[in-house]
């Protein structure tokens, strides 16, 4: 089987790691081969197993928007995801309003992305137009919210108060 993706060209070094060591590493834990066009940012992953192949995938695109390779290789563990949200749903195609919505959900030297991201137990990547989020899938699902409460223009709090409500009603069950 045999899966392509564009990256951005200058996330190509951090999939690539050190003398090859990142791709390399990703190559062993997933039984899969991968090569990269560093001029274009494309990537071909081929393996015999289509679940690894998929999983790989995920990894390299969770790389592409910004997450540390080690992050990323959480996404081996089948219980966790990847989730991408895309700012222009929220931010329509002005440039200013992408900006400002990026710096939302980042928040003051990043407490809001951290306090999500502690809330949540998930780990957050704004990165070009897009808010990436890698966890366990309940979790993602909170992340997801929550951000999107964020992009949607509510106070941060509302978002906050969201998600404690919501762990709040599991803790419960």
């Amino acid at each position: 089987m045999q899966e392509d993706i564009k990256i951005p060209k200058e996330r190509i070094a951090v999939l690539i790691g050190e003398k090859g060591s990142t791709k390399r590493k990703i190559q062993t834990k997933t039984k899969t081969k991968i090569n990269v066009s560093s001029e274009e940012g494309d990537v071909q992953i081929q393996g015999e197993d289509s679940l690894k192949v998929i999983k790989t995938k995920d990894i390299v695109k969770a790389i592409g928007r910004g997450f540390n390779p080690e992050v990323a290789l959480k996404l081996m563990n089948e219980e966790f995801v990847l989730d991408l949200i895309n700012i222009h749903d929220f931010s329509g195609k002005s440039k200013k309003a992408e900006e400002r919505l990026k710096a939302r959900v980042i928040g003051t030297d990043g407490k809001a992305k951290r306090m999500l991201e502690k809330m949540t137990n998930t780990e957050i990547q704004v990165y070009g137009k897009t808010v990436a989020i890698i966890g366990k899938q309940e979790d993602v699902y909170l992340a997801r919210r929550g951000t999107e409460i964020i992009l949607n223009g509510a106070p941060h709090n509302n978002a906050y108060h969201w998600i404690q409500k919501q762990l709040d009603l599991q803790e419960n069950l």
